[in-house]
């Protein structure tokens, strides 16, 4: 079976969205078409570009948390200095670091640009962020053009940091482009889950299934810090986490593999080895579910005119 894939956003939570990832392609799936917000976008880039699920699963089990900073010492910084740091670059976190990670797990494959994946002029790869400028979402690379950018030779990892850039925890990406500058940051702010992003009005030839990071066993009024900086965090995590999630319509809901979370935050970068794998079975064993009651001719049926 073919199938587009589309991922939400929720920072390390995303390692839930690997395990899904690596069910479906265990059961025979292949993927056609690839889209995502913020931790989506980076797991959309990686298969776009030809990482499979167990490579990913292999990246993720790994990954030193450190790599989201350019210097271990930074995450240190006082309260003095991270209020500084806010309120001077509008963000304390540079996302320098990230990129330079995901541009350096595109280049094993031979990519760079969103050219080197894309056919006809055409990318497989949809990544969403918000030009808070302008006051809109962007989806790259299709809406480059808008700003004057050839968007074929736009970088994916660029395009990645703009996604990831989590207001306030991280700096906006500054976008320059025609004398102007935009500040872009997490698309998650306008649509932390674009199921939407591939359907028209015809029937579908492959169906997209989405991904989406099940919230409720969060509890929202408690916080394990009660600093400014943490209060700010803890309003963006909140407003991140219940995005969309309030109302998934029937037509998304029904090819939608819903993954508990297990309580972990989209800014909880620090999570154990063990919370890991347990993510990642939360992935694993949500997609088993989903893929013993699925039906694309179903779905067809029931919802596509």
């Amino acid at each position: 079976m073919i199938a587009n894939a589309v991922f939400e956003g929720g920072g390390m939570k995303g390692i839930g969205l690997i395990g899904a990832v690596c069910c479906f392609e265990k059961m025979g799936y292949k993927w056609n078409k690839f889209a995502g917000t913020s931790a989506g976008a980076v797991i959309a880039s990686l298969l776009a570009v030809g990482y499979k699920g167990e490579e990913l699963k292999n990246i993720a089990m790994n990954l030193d948390k450190d790599v989201f900073f350019k210097k271990k010492w930074i995450r240190e910084l006082s309260l003095i200095k991270k209020s500084f740091t806010l309120f001077k670059d509008k963000g304390i976190y540079s996302s320098d670091a990230v990129k330079e990670y995901i541009g350096e797990l595109i280049s094993k494959k031979g990519k760079r640009t969103f050219g080197d994946i894309s056919v006809d002029g055409k990318s497989p790869l949809k990544i969403v962020a918000s030009d808070i400028t302008k006051k809109r979402m962007i989806i790259l690379p299709d809406d480059l053009k808008e700003y004057g950018i050839d968007p074929m030779k736009f970088e994916i990892a660029e395009a990645v940091r703009m996604s990831i850039s989590i207001p306030l925890y991280f700096k906006p990406v500054k976008f320059y482009y025609k004398g102007e500058c935009s500040y872009i940051v997490d698309g998650g702010i306008l649509s932390n889950f674009p199921i939407w992003i591939f359907d028209t009005e015809e029937v579908p030839e492959f169906p997209t299934i989405g991904f989406k990071l099940a919230e409720k066993d969060i509890n929202y009024g408690e916080s394990k810090k009660m600093d400014f900086i943490s209060y700010l965090f803890d309003i963006f995590g909140t407003m991140i986490d219940k995005n969309e999630e309030v109302y998934v319509k029937d037509k998304y809901a029904v090819r939608t593999v819903f993954i508990p979370t297990l309580g972990v935050r989209s800014t909880e970068f620090n999570i154990s080895g063990k919370m890991r794998m347990k993510l990642f079975q939360s992935g694993y064993s949500s997609s088993e579910r989903f893929l013993h009651l699925w039906d694309f001719n179903n779905y067809i049926r029931d919802y596509v005119k």
